[in-house]
């Protein structure tokens, strides 16, 4: 084993316009399985792609979905990051917010570090054992504190697209 990093990197994932992407760790192969089913039955609308960075084994980007776009953006950014026992599920047609608890309940998932829309950068360290997650950029700096006309702002967009009453 190593004690010492060999290099950090930033790794871009692309994420087009109408697609959402969960980003995550587990621990096991049955993980591709284990969350098609889980997303499969959350939607019939929901198009999503699945893809699990194997850590030993054959070492392979394993993959699954519903949708061979979304299969394959999750594949690449998969093998972009290529950290072990990582996971994209790439998804049109829904949202993040209605699959997440589901998605954190699969009994292999050990941690999500992101579940966005935004330009997403991948903090990697690599070492002679292999590559892992030191963390995420997700989306851009704040510019300022919202206003009280930002704040009624918010609230009617939560209403206009129904997450609020």
């Amino acid at each position: 084993m190593s004690d010492e990093i060999r290099k950090m990197k930033v790794v871009p994932v692309d994420i087009p316009e109408g697609v959402n992407i969960i980003f995550g760790q587990s621990h096991f192969i049955k993980t591709v399985e284990d969350l098609y089913e889980t997303l499969v039955t959350s939607s019939m609308s929901l198009k999503f792609g699945i893809a699990f960075c194997e850590a030993s084994q054959q070492k392979l980007v394993r993959s699954d979905g519903n949708d061979e776009a979304m299969i394959k953006m999750a594949e690449q950014a998969a093998f972009d990051v290529a950290c072990g026992h990582t996971f994209f599920i790439c998804m049109k047609d829904g949202f993040p917010i209605s699959v997440l608890n589901q998605v954190k309940q699969v009994s292999e998932v050990c941690r999500i570090f992101c579940a966005t829309a935004n330009p997403l950068e991948v903090l990697v360290a690599e070492t002679k054992l292999g590559r892992g997650v030191m963390g995420v950029v997700d989306g851009e700096m704040p510019v300022g504190i919202e206003t009280a006309d930002d704040k009624a702002d918010r609230k009617a967009f939560l209403r206009t697209i129904g997450y609020k009453r």
